[in-house]
């Protein structure tokens, strides 16, 4: 721990004394969303009443001599809040969003070359200007645009682009426990999207690029042109693109999939992993010159250099832009000020992000890189220091192990919160990958080095394709082995605050021998346990019929107590990423585990009974005849089949009827029409997101 906490450790860090309220301050604004005027008003509030402190008597002074300290913590939250208000977008009364574009054409210019995907080209845009009656106003906002693949024309970064189609807001697919996209994108400013087929648009025969950036743009494209030239597999070559440059459009979502349940996902998701390597190893080259006179001064202008470079020819990515900017802090700050503390630094380091965008608080990527710098400064000594032993390569050998250890110590908290899973391997494979990736980086840097060298850069890129076969390899061996991974953990923000204090106070009590921090670190485990009863006695009760929101599929669970039945598409059975990513989250938010034989459910195609509730799913053409109405709960309609709402009202006598995304959206629209013609309760999962009934 950072030399206990003391008082002369304050001191030696006043960053982390300011962090700390501007972070409360980004947290009170994403949640409370306060005006720019009430957090002014507040701000004068402060200033009055931190001047009026200075007309008070000598004695007035010294019993108030805390107010400074809070009125300074209070106006370092609310500079927090208006960082936050600031970059948000909706603000700016230019925002897009503020303009009706039913009728109008916009003009956009797209800000990345086109990223191709199965059925479209996608790339983000800026919003430049819309036309309104005739004339164009400047606009300010960013969106995702979709191309049709058919006769689609040159588009790359800078072109620009009219349409005359509306906007979209991107919205949730609104199944239990899925990712925030909406959220997502709205803290990188882009709230709309809209997909263009070829008749729908034209590109404008100008170009809005800016010239570092197309440069950038370029140099990573040369770059993925090398590695795909002399590196053959495929799935190697793409790990190839993510390990050194970020790139990761070309990787195969399976082996994404295997690399982040044996925990070194962070070896594709280039971070400060890869910046850390670099480091280490110039810092190693210039031990030698260690005793010269320059070398102060040389030696952090050489690793600026070296770690800059790698960013740029890594295309200039936020999550290495991120972690070049924490070294640079770390270099800087080892050269001025040699008292400094490494805390201190990182906090610097950290404001200055959260100034540029306060959003980067909410990205799993920053968190993790500063949690495992932090944690590896914290613990990494004093893990090492529990085994001694006299063989170098084992002490090299249980070096890299306790680096391992110690970054896992404040990292698991945001791992288990996040993607709700614990790699059980992770020691194992990270003692493996994290070397044999080192290997692989710096020849990925020979091979770019040498691609002129024809002869050269083949050998090199052979025996480069090799080692990442193996790794590849290797990582989905392990993660064939049946306890790989643990899944199913559902740990929400209090959890994840409640773990942080367990770990904080067992690590204080361990190092400094301090019972209150031990006692505060059990009764945090102890109401840690208790939520999660409360939670497991809740999901025990529980009844539920969910009907999914996954595109073109259907997809329907019954949830009774732990235990769920699926009944939908086999194919999303088969395909697991379609699997974890639609339907996984919401049997872990459940807390379910699929069931042998689920009690009260009976399938007697078309129809469902499970727990007194009836279900009618009709996903082809049926022909039903009744003299009496057939009471049912619901009607679950998918896969576009021909039929009228009014005959169907007319043999049924059904409470609601539920048209999910298997259908297209404008048959959806036209049954809904019906729906409400015919005064009958209707539902979309296309637009509402995923129908839950609890039973």
């Amino acid at each position: 721990m950072p030399d206990r906490l003391t008082p002369h450790f304050w001191k030696r860090a006043p960053f982390i004394r300011i962090i700390i309220p501007v972070i409360a301050g980004i947290l009170i604004q994403s949640i409370a969303a306060l005006s720019i005027s009430a957090l002014l008003a507040f701000l004068g509030f402060i200033a009055v009443l931190s001047s009026s402190f200075y007309l008070v008597s000598f004695s007035a002074k010294y019993t108030f001599r805390w107010v400074p300290g809070v009125a300074i913590n209070f106006a370092l939250i609310i500079v927090g809040a208006i960082m936050v208000y600031k970059q948000d977008i909706s603000h700016n009364k230019n925002w897009i969003g503020n303009y009706s574009n039913d009728t109008n054409a916009l003009l956009v210019t797209l800000n990345e070359p086109l990223i191709e995907k199965a059925k479209t080209y996608k790339a983000e845009a800026t919003i430049e200007a819309v036309n309104i009656r005739g004339e164009w106003k400047d606009v300010a906002g960013e969106m995702l645009v979709y191309f049709s693949k058919d006769n689609i024309p040159k588009l790359n970064y800078g072109s620009q682009v009219i349409f005359y189609k509306p906007l979209q807001r991107i919205k949730n697919a609104g199944n239990p426990g899925g990712f925030d996209y909406e959220k997502y994108n709205a803290f990188k400013g882009v709230f709309h999207q809209l997909f263009l087929k070829f008749n729908e648009y034209r590109v404008v025969n100008t170009n809005n690029g800016n010239g570092l950036k197309e440069w950038l743009f370029g140099v990573r494209f040369w770059v993925i042109q090398k590695l795909q030239q002399y590196i053959s597999g495929e799935k190697e070559a793409g790990v190839a693109e993510a390990l050194l440059i970020g790139y990761r459009d070309d990787l195969d979502k399976d082996l994404v999939q295997a690399y982040s349940n044996t925990g070194v996902v962070h070896i594709i998701a280039i971070s400060g992993l890869h910046l850390g390597m670099i480091y280490m190893v110039v810092v190693w080259l210039m031990k030698p010159f260690r005793r010269t006179k320059w070398i102060r001064w040389v030696k952090p202008v050489i690793i600026l250099t070296v770690l800059w470079v790698f960013t740029l020819l890594a295309g200039g990515v936020p999550s290495i832009l991120r972690s070049a900017v924490m070294f640079s802090f770390i270099v800087l700050g080892e050269t001025l000020n040699r008292k400094s503390s490494i805390y201190n630094t990182l906090a610097a380091s950290a404001f200055v992000m959260l100034f540029i965008n306060p959003y980067y608080l909410f990205d799993i990527g920053f968190l993790l890189s500063y949690a495992a710098v932090v944690s590896i400064i914290a613990f990494q000594k004093s893990i090492y220091n529990w085994i001694y032993l006299k063989n170098k390569l084992l002490d090299i050998l249980w070096k890299l192990t306790s680096v391992t250890l110690a970054a896992q110590v404040l990292t698991v908290p945001i791992i288990l919160n996040a993607f709700h899973q614990f790699p059980t391997m992770f020691i194992f494979t990270n003692i493996v990958v994290v070397p044999l990736s080192s290997i692989i980086l710096f020849a990925e840097l020979l091979l770019i080095i040498c691609s002129s060298i024809p002869v050269m850069a083949h050998f090199i890129g052979f025996v480069t394709n090799t080692m990442l076969a193996v790794m590849n390899g290797f990582i989905e061996r392990v993660n064939a082995l049946p306890f790989a991974v643990y899944g199913g953990i559902q740990n929400s923000l209090a959890e994840t605050i409640l773990l942080y204090i367990f770990i904080l106070g067992i690590s204080y009590w361990l190092l400094s021998k301090t019972k209150p921090a031990l006692f505060v670190a059990l009764a945090a485990m102890f109401v840690l346990v208790a939520i999660d009863g409360i939670v497991n006695f809740l999901n025990r009760q529980q009844k539920k019929i969910i009907v999914y929101n996954v595109q073109q599929h259907t997809a329907i669970d019954f949830i009774a107590g732990k235990e769920y039945a699926f009944f939908g598409d086999s194919a999303l059975v088969r395909d697991a990423y379609l699997n974890n990513f639609n339907l996984k989250p919401s049997r872990t938010l459940h807390g379910v585990h699929i069931a042998d034989n689920l009690e009260d459910l009976f399938v007697t195609n078309p129809f469902i009974q499970f727990k007194g509730k009836r279900l009618l799913v009709i996903d082809k053409y049926y022909k039903f005849q009744s003299a009496i109405k057939i009471p049912v709960d619901v009607i679950v309609v998918s896969h576009n089949p021909t039929l009228y709402i009014a005959n169907l009202a007319a043999v049924f006598d059904c409470k609601r009827y539920v048209f999910d995304a298997s259908n297209s959206a404008w048959k959806i629209r036209q049954w809904k029409k019906d729906c409400d013609r015919l005064h009958l309760r209707n539902y979309s999962t296309l637009d509402s997101g995923a129908y839950v009934m609890d039973l």
